[in-house]
């Protein structure tokens, strides 16, 4: 087999339309440069959108279908409610069209994202609720920020936290018998990660952090709580090899990839499996590195529990899965690449893949990042594995209609409905698919900012900081109050209180929930006013300030 590069990206994380990319760093990490990705106006999206005739592939043949929409789209403002007049959504974006801005956070600058809902199982009030992201920038100095984000599946920002350093990989797990945030966070090197796994609680304070052990570092790629008590990391080491058999030193630089298992109580290394003594240098599709630079042959960028207990590894760059025999560490099958155990199908291949997720003895989804000497699109698929006569087959494939590659990140979240949730990595959008293969919301970041994976989850976050409150006169009279809560999911709505001083409040009108930062004009002059947050059945959540 002829080695082929990963498509779209060189070193410097750039696309390049001439030629092909000499390696692999421009994957998952926040590139050196600004990432020139197209970006379809939905004048464009549309008609491409209805010239994707098999956006779907389900047991080799059901069609792509776009919902039709009636409208502009639009969402009416919420009626007022006593007494007080609608201000609508108070989030805004600045000039670039790229960053959201609130009057009571003004700390935040989180990416502007736009979600089309399509109907069906797309509406609010839908579950899983929240969609997940860990949005990072091209350039990390360059705004919007990046950070830890859910959004709701309007689009509308619940919760943002934003950080100098990338995070990657924001979910829900759970631990120790309940539902938790889990993300990483470092700093990214050679397409590798340096740093720690984290668990959070409900209040989104890290309670838990997960390190590598035997003087390695836990690495971005993947982060997976297991019932046992113990977290399934990722690792990469640094060391030399000889790499004369494929042309290269006799004393070559190389990244080994590391599955650990590490208890989560006492850190204790559990597992610690390495590529370098299971799977050989000419299973890899990567040609020998220039001099001086590392030989990431593997790549390793997931592990699973797979239903016998054992596990399941996804190699990007050997183009293959790996079971692995969790005592022992010896692969048990392959499953793609050069030396794979089972006959694929050529509508079930995949290449350069992320994000391999067992379910059940006999079915993986996986994300085929694919390239232009591979495949025309990238996709999320399926695949049923025939262990008696050790044939795979394509179940599902999901593909985007604006027909798009993305040459990097990614991942297919199957939902528990029967439809799918896919991450499109380096072209920075996200979709849902409903059980009969419906595109019902698409979703995209701003050009250059992209997120690794992207998940729906439900969450219920009880931040320990109280709301945020700001009233600003209004010319013609009265005041307009901006109330926000950073990660509280349960407000339906904010009432306003307003007095001549703190102790003498009343309420003034009220407002329900219409984003990040909700506004409410109130026909008071104050001049005390007080923004309270209330759940769906009119309970108070909590209360800002007196300002």
């Amino acid at each position: 087999m002829t080695a082929t590069r990963p498509p779209l990206e060189d070193e410097d994380g750039e696309v390049r339309a001439a030629r092909l990319p000499r390696t692999d760093e421009g994957d998952e990490r926040a590139s050196a440069q600004p990432q020139p990705e197209p970006r379809l106006s939905r004048r464009q999206f549309l008609p491409r959108a209805a010239a994707a005739a098999v956006g779907l592939v389900a047991a080799g043949a059901v069609g792509y279908e776009l919902p039709h929409r009636s409208g502009s789209g639009r969402r009416s403002s919420p009626a007022s409610v006593g007494g007080s007049t609608s201000a609508g959504p108070a989030t805004a974006t600045d000039a670039s069209g790229r960053v959201q801005t609130f009057i009571t956070r003004p700390d935040l600058r989180p990416p502007a994202v736009r979600v089309t809902p399509l109907g069906g199982q797309s509406a609010p009030g839908s579950t899983p609720r929240f969609i997940l992201l860990a949005p990072m920038n091209a350039v990390p100095a360059r705004e919007p920020q990046q950070g830890l984000m859910m959004l709701d599946r309007q689009g509308r920002l619940v919760w943002f936290a934003p950080s100098g350093d990338p995070r990657f990989n924001l979910d829900v797990q759970s631990y120790a018998g309940r539902p938790a945030l889990t993300w990483w966070q470092g700093s990214v090197s050679n397409a590798h990660g340096n740093g720690v796994g984290e668990i959070g609680d409900d209040a989104f304070h890290p309670i838990h952090s997960i390190r590598a052990g035997r003087g390695l570092q836990t690495d971005l790629h993947d982060l997976q709580l297991t019932a046992r008590g113990t977290a399934l990391i990722t690792a990469y080491e640094t060391t030399t090899t000889d790499l004369s058999s494929i042309g290269g030193s006799s004393q070559g630089q190389v990244f080994a990839g590391h599955v650990q298992e590490v208890d989560l109580k006492t850190g204790r290394v559990l597992l610690d499996w390495n590529s370098l003594d299971h799977v050989g240098l000419d299973e890899s599709l990567q040609p020998a590195p220039h001099k001086g630079q590392g030989y990431d042959y593997f790549h390793l960028n997931s592990v699973g529990e797979m239903d016998d207990g054992h596990l399941l590894v996804s190699a990007r760059n050997t183009s293959a899965l790996y079971k692995l025999d969790r005592s022992t560490g010896q692969i048990l099958w392959r499953l793609g690449g050069k030396r794979s155990d089972f006959a694929v199908s050529p509508a079930a291949r995949f290449w350069w893949q992320h994000d391999a997720r067992p379910h059940g003895s006999s079915v993986i989804s996986v994300f085929d990042n694919s390239g232009p000497d591979k495949a025309k699109q990238s996709r999320g698929l399926v695949l049923s594995i025939k262990h008696a006569t050790k044939r795979v087959e394509l179940t599902r494939a999901f593909l985007h209609p604006a027909g798009f590659i993305a040459g990097t990140l990614g991942n297919v979240q199957l939902l528990r409905d029967g439809g799918a949730f896919v991450g499109w990595g380096s072209q920075s959008y996200f979709s849902q698919y409903a059980p009969d293969g419906r595109l019902i919301l698409d979703g995209q970041l701003p050009v250059g900012v992209r997120s690794y994976r992207a998940h729906l989850a439900d969450w219920v976050g009880r931040p320990a900081d109280g709301p945020r409150i700001v009233a600003q006169a209004n010319p013609a009279g009265g005041f307009a109050v901006h109330a926000s809560w950073n990660g509280a999911t349960e407000v339906a709505r904010w009432s306003v209180l307003a007095g001549p001083n703190g102790s003498s409040l009343s309420a003034v009108g009220s407002q329900p929930w219409t984003g990040f930062e909700t506004a409410i004009e109130v026909n008071s002059e104050g001049p005390a006013f007080c923004a309270v947050a209330l759940d769906a059945r009119g309970r108070e959540l909590g209360r800002s300030p007196v300002v």
